[in-house]
């Protein structure tokens, strides 16, 4: 059965815009329907049924996708047949480059328009991607600011819509006060591979805090059972929403991706962490052509917050860097420039006006056939 709108989105973060999206979507169309490939929060907000969950195809880093390259094929695959059994107006991506690269493809090969939300990181490595970007997509919404002038200088026309965590996040005040007892958050990412390949590096810090608590969130698409084995008297593990537990926190640990934005716009000190494969990794050194890899430093345009990759990621390390984020006088520099960063970002409203981009481009799409 044909529907307005297929939306796919391949992990936590890209479900949570999805979900937002698709309430202003159906502000503006309260009859749209949808088809899904994200996870509950898109179901829940389309009222629609999920086709795959995220979880099943969150492959992180080159040799991961390798290990699972017939299972991605198969989604591959399978998303292609559903398309063209579903005929949507319109496609709308969020992110996942890998996958939508392909998919847009294909659903430009077959006439169907495609929406891209969130657009694809190709001024961080495979600025060539461009060229086929242009091709494949009819309306690229992008979400940093500096991204309009990327696509610019390679002509490519797009909109800048403004972040969508400004929509939900809202600044700590008591963040600037440091308890007797800290607590610290800790965000080891959403998958499986990096939560057991961070987190205990992340634990390597524990001792050096006794009287600290250390509160790990626990990711909605991952069971208990992955986090059992490092919990302890002093590290336990909450089921809060990763917003509401940094609120509560002093300072965090977290994980290179969305969620150092996020820290940053609830305005929490953070330290930067990231781990992956040694492959990976030499292979990401001479691909990745910018000078951070947290969004924080990259939208600040300089230093920020401090990035603890590969063998820097150690307790003596993080022990060094928490001690600085817990002092009074560090802190107040760093939540300074976080206030800059929330200006850069624009005000509210981001899935509003990329509701509205979309259905317009729904609108067109129907009017074409009249």
């Amino acid at each position: 059965m044909p529907c307005d709108y297929y939306i796919i989105a391949g992990e936590a973060s890209g479900d949570l815009h999805g979900s937002n999206l698709i309430k202003a979507i159906k502000a503006k169309q309260p009859d749209a329907t949808f088809r899904i490939w994200g996870g509950d929060k898109m179901a829940t907000a389309s009222e629609s049924e999920l086709v795959v969950h995220y979880r099943e195809m969150a492959f992180m880093g080159f040799i991961e996708v390798l290990k699972n390259i017939r299972t991605i094929a198969r989604r591959l695959k399978q998303c292609k047949a559903d398309l063209l059994e579903h005929n949507p107006q319109v496609l709308v991506l969020i992110d996942y480059p890998g996958f939508n690269m392909r998919i847009a493809k294909f659903a430009k090969d077959h006439g169907i328009k495609v929406a891209w939300y969130i657009a694809p990181q190709v001024w961080a490595w495979k600025e060539n991607r461009v060229k086929t970007l242009k091709r494949i997509t009819d309306l690229m919404l992008v979400i940093l600011p500096f991204e309009t002038s990327f696509f610019a200088k390679h002509d490519m026309e797009v909109t800048y819509v403004g972040h969508p965590l400004l929509d939900h996040l809202h600044w700590n005040p008591s963040n600037t006060n440091i308890q007797p007892t800290p607590t610290i958050a800790l965000l080891p990412g959403s998958r499986k591979q990096e939560i057991n390949s961070i987190l205990p590096r992340m634990l390597e810090v524990v001792p050096h805090f006794p009287d600290a608590t250390f509160v790990i969130s626990r990711a909605p698409s991952q069971s208990e059972d992955v986090y059992l084995p490092y919990l302890s008297k002093q590290v336990v593990m909450s089921d809060k929403n990763s917003y509401d537990l940094l609120s509560d926190a002093d300072a965090a640990l977290v994980t290179s991706g969305t969620a150092t934005l996020e820290t940053a716009l609830i305005g929490i000190p953070q330290i930067v962490c990231y781990l992956t494969s040694p492959t990976t990794y030499q292979l990401a050194k001479f691909f990745i052509k910018v000078p951070f890899i947290s969004l924080v430093n990259l939208i600040a345009e300089r230093e920020v917050v401090t990035e603890l990759i590969q063998n820097k990621l150690i307790g003596e390390n993080l022990k060094t860097e928490l001690e600085k984020i817990l002092d009074a006088e560090n802190r107040k520099e760093m939540l300074n420039a976080y206030k800059d960063i929330r200006e850069k970002l624009g005000g509210h409203g981001a899935s509003e006006r990329a509701a509205e981009q979309i259905t317009n481009l729904h609108q067109s799409t129907k009017d074409s056939f009249l």
